[in-house]
């Protein structure tokens, strides 16, 4: 078996390169761009200026190759020409903008075990719930459907 030959002629080519462009131009109207990225030690978060004048920022504790990160590695960071995409070389860590913003911060073991994390979460008021569902008998005990048979 030997290995075929990738070939496009000088036309073929031209509309591949336009297609891209065109998709370049879609996307970036259509999608988060960042125009700079730092990381703020006194709030403890990572900074996006987007191109369309918004801020996006998240605790870097919310993202897994960033959660033990130093101040200086998460003050080493770029972002790419197109800026649609974040990087910590340092880190080995990169991450589309579009992803970000969207809230996905890893893989999915990763967003379910955050999910499992915000669960655990105690605060004033689940407490005050808890005790006023207690007083109430608890939580109520779950019914099942009996299945009705179709003769």
């Amino acid at each position: 078996m030997g290995i075929k030959k990738w070939e496009m002629n000088q036309d073929e080519l031209d509309t591949q390169i336009a297609k891209a462009k065109a998709l370049a131009k879609e996307t970036d109207a259509t999608e988060p761009r960042a125009k700079s990225v730092s990381f703020d030690e006194s709030s403890k978060l990572v900074v996006i200026a987007l191109k369309n004048g918004t801020f996006f920022s998240f605790p870097p504790s919310m993202v897994e190759e960033l959660q033990e990160a130093s101040a200086e590695d998460l003050n080493n960071v770029w972002i790419d020409e197109s800026g649609g995409s974040v990087h910590w070389d340092n880190l080995d860590a990169d991450f589309d903008i579009t992803s970000l913003v969207a809230g996905i911060f890893g893989t999915k073991a990763w967003m379910s075990e955050l999910g499992k994390r915000g669960g655990k979460v105690t605060s004033l008021r689940k407490a005050e719930a808890s005790r006023s569902n207690g007083k109430k008998g608890g939580r109520p005990p779950k019914t099942q459907e009996k299945a009705t048979e179709i003769v």
